[in-house]
């Protein structure tokens, strides 16, 4: 079993009530989340934030925003329990702990051994004719369509000379038509020109619809903020899964669905893991399609991160899944929006960086040379934590209001949304923390996979601590079935 330990928020709570006013790096980020959603003012009294920029080597204010993304569905969860007949508490976040809580795949340890890998030997950022590439090869099938594309072997010397004959763009759309994920470099203003980038601007950071009617949805005072709540995941990698993580560690029963033919990266499996059931489901079979439709008409989230499009082909779109379970939330992450030319095309973190101009920007701030990459997944990260928000807020409309609701949220409007906060002078001043750095920010975990050493959250609340109740397990553990 898991060792969970809950975070003794009593010293922070003490300086707010004798008047200390905490630095306040993410309030104003907070602040525009919260009105932003339209959630009441009054609740940000609540908050105590501490430390500021920077807390990571970027230019970019990546602290402020795991400070901000990671209070909001914090915040959000304590107000779901108030309005369940809770007593109201508070929450603070410092933003050391937020920025490692942003990185916590690269704090991950299995028994005593040194960090997994993350990363294909041929993913990563290449030089074309006329500009840069970068390369997400970490399933075997996109990896495997990168090589025919290029026809050459597994090697990154042949994929760097293959490539330097290319242009850039021509091969990020080659790749895009084959399905696969590659990102041309583009500045700012680039980026801002191109009719993507018009449409992911227009988008909402965080969209929450009606898409049905409903009758409210009140429900009963429970121990933590989100016990009773069922979440039926179909997520992969890093941001959709990172959002199912958030709602299990406030108590929400995360029903997290796998498929046997889908490649998965086993460390983040475990990292983003905890506190969530797993089991295995094919839609291409009809059983399993009907026993997927089954656990969808009993649940009050579905969250899922597929390319856009990928459900609806089997009949479980939002409206189809609502006609299931009026009341329904249904809420989706995907790398380019849900409007304009790339809405349906395939992309991660790493590769929404370089495309949307922050890779080009930290780079002039770092002095030239390379394009540089984030510190962390901040977009990963970012976008699964503020999808958890978008669900909160829909939550508490249903209690109120009823109705089905539909959340969205992309990781280019979050590279938006990130490049909007105050750029930080001096964000290379800071030193890179390693593992022993943090080491007071891990918990040691007792899990199918041996003794885990993972990153205790970041958020914490006063009279409900948001804690994992149990360890990750490995993918098709358990029968696809809700608890009774």
């Amino acid at each position: 079993m898991a060792v969970v330990r809950g975070v003794d928020a009593a010293p922070i709570m003490q300086e707010m009530r004798m008047g200390f006013p905490p630095p306040s790096g993410g309030t104003a980020a907070l602040a525009g989340l919260w009105a932003a959603l339209g959630l009441p003012e009054a609740a940000l009294s609540q908050v105590a934030l501490t430390g500021t920029d920077p807390v990571l080597p970027s230019s970019f204010a990546v602290g402020t925003a795991a400070q901000a993304s990671i209070a909001a569905a914090a915040l959000a969860a304590t107000e779901v329990h108030r309005r369940r007949g809770g007593g109201p508490q508070q929450v603070a976040v410092a933003m050391r702990d937020a920025a490692i809580e942003f990185r916590s795949e690269r704090y991950l340890r299995i028994g005593e051994g040194v960090a997994p890998e993350l990363w294909d030997a041929i993913a990563g950022l290449y030089r074309c004719q006329d500009g840069w590439v970068r390369l997400h090869t970490n399933f075997p099938h996109h990896r495997d369509g990168i090589l025919r594309l290029l026809g050459v072997a597994h090697d990154r010397a042949s994929v760097a000379a293959a490539l330097a004959r290319r242009g850039a763009k021509a091969f990020e759309q080659a790749a895009a038509e084959a399905g696969l994920v590659v990102a041309a470099l583009r500045d700012f203003e680039e980026w801002d020109a191109s009719e993507a980038g018009r449409a992911v601007a227009a988008e909402p950071l965080v969209a929450v619809e009606r898409i049905g009617d409903a009758p409210p949805q009140p429900m009963p005072l429970g121990a933590r903020p989100l016990e009773g709540l069922r979440v039926l995941e179909l997520t992969r990698i890093i941001a959709g899964p990172v959002a199912g993580r958030v709602l299990a560690a406030h108590g929400a029963e995360v029903l997290h669905i796998s498929a046997p033919h889908l490649p998965q990266v086993e460390p983040l499996v475990i990292d983003t893991g905890r506190g969530k059931r797993s089991a295995t489901l094919d839609l291409r079979q009809e059983a399993d399609l009907g026993r997927f439709r089954a656990l969808a008409a009993g649940t009050d989230v579905v969250l899922q991160s597929y390319r856009p499009g990928a459900l609806e082909g089997f009949g479980l779109g939002p409206e189809a899944l609502a006609g299931l379970r009026p009341g329904l939330i249904h809420a989706s992450l995907s790398a380019y929006g849900f409007t304009g030319p790339w809405a349906g095309r395939r992309g991660f973190d790493s590769l929404v960086q370089s495309a949307t101009g922050l890779n080009r920007a930290e780079a002039a701030a770092a002095g030239g040379g390379e394009p540089k990459a984030l510190p962390a997944q901040v977009l990963d990260h970012a976008g699964g934590t503020l999808l958890a928000l978008g669900i909160l807020t829909a939550l508490l409309r249903r209690m109120e209001e009823g109705g089905s609701w539909r959340v969205r949220v992309s990781l280019a409007r979050t590279a938006l949304w990130l490049r909007g906060l105050p750029r930080v002078a001096a964000g290379f001043a800071v030193a890179d923390p390693g593992f022993e750095d943090v080491r007071d920010r891990l918990d040691s975990v007792e899990s199918p996979f041996g003794r885990l050493s993972l990153v205790r959250g970041a958020a914490r609340l006063s009279a409900t601590p948001a804690t994992w109740a149990t360890p990750p397990v490995t993918l098709g553990t358990h029968r696809p079935e809700w608890r009774a």
